[in-house]
């Protein structure tokens, strides 16, 4: 049997290093209805009725409350298509989702279309969401809603190990599919922006990015957060504007090398 205080620590530690104002989301897709963790709530069987899914997302970063959410739950399609819940329209396929609302024509809508990151259909039905810190569950991934402070510490944290950059797959649309699909596509973090219905539906704040992390790289993670520390780069600080402000050993030499002091 899984310990699971082990996802709760990561999640402790996480809300100490990178001071967050909500709760870093543990996310586990389902295969049916039968894996649902014990207590977790149903928006259709428990609420009445159907929710965003980012929705769902804010209750469990905002309320604490675990949500398990399928098809039959969802007030929005974008998910459903994204999580491979369903196969896509051909009114989605001919690119009508975002013409003539978003782009000048369909063929734009259609390119948007080959852009949206799915996954295979069938693969899952659901989705289940906590904090990190109570979840019952093996997470897929973590999801983190931050600021732009707080996410240059984490990309300063996910670049320790190998030192590469992070190509992100950014859009105005859909932030639970591209915050969630590509990391599970391929196993690497991802930087994604709250779109439209994230912001108005599910009140996301206009300081906030979405960070994720694939489970495996958590440990990853937290071993930069907590090395990057050593040389200052933590929260809080107090940020000052300062006349040619401290530099590292290695800034400095290379300055040196390039030149740049010499008079």
């Amino acid at each position: 049997m899984t310990d699971f205080k082990v996802f709760h620590e990561y999640g402790e530690e996480l809300e100490r290093r990178i001071r967050l104002q909500t709760f870093p989301l543990a996310v586990k897709f389902l295969k049916q209805e039968a894996d649902i963790p014990q207590g977790a709530e149903r928006p259709v069987r428990d609420f009445g009725y159907q929710i965003l899914l980012c929705q769902g997302y804010a209750l469990s970063r905002k309320e604490g409350k675990t949500i398990a959410m399928f098809k039959e739950d969802m007030w929005c399609f974008e998910p459903v298509v994204g999580y491979g819940w369903a196969e896509a329209p051909q009114y989605f396929l001919d690119g009508h989702n975002r013409f003539p609302q978003d782009v000048k024509d369909l063929e734009a809508g259609k390119n948007f279309v080959t852009d949206f990151p799915r996954l295979e259909a069938d693969r899952y039905q659901g989705v289940v969401s906590a904090p990190l810190t109570t979840a019952n569950f093996d997470p897929d991934l973590i999801l983190i809603y931050c600021d732009s402070v707080q996410l240059s510490l984490l990309l300063l944290g996910r670049e320790y190990q190998d030192g590469h950059d992070l190509t992100c797959h950014l859009s105005s649309h859909a932030a639970c599919v591209y915050s969630v699909v590509p990391v599970i596509q391929h196993g690497e973090c991802q930087v994604a922006i709250p779109c439209r219905g994230d912001r108005y539906g599910a009140l996301a704040g206009s300081d906030e990015i979405i960070f994720s992390v694939p489970i495996q790289k958590i440990e990853d993670l937290l071993e930069g957060l907590r090395h990057v520390e050593k040389y200052g780069s933590k929260l809080p600080r107090n940020p000052q504007m300062r006349i040619e402000p401290e530099r590292s050993e290695s800034y400095i030499k290379i300055y040196e090398i390039m030149g740049l002091g010499d008079q």
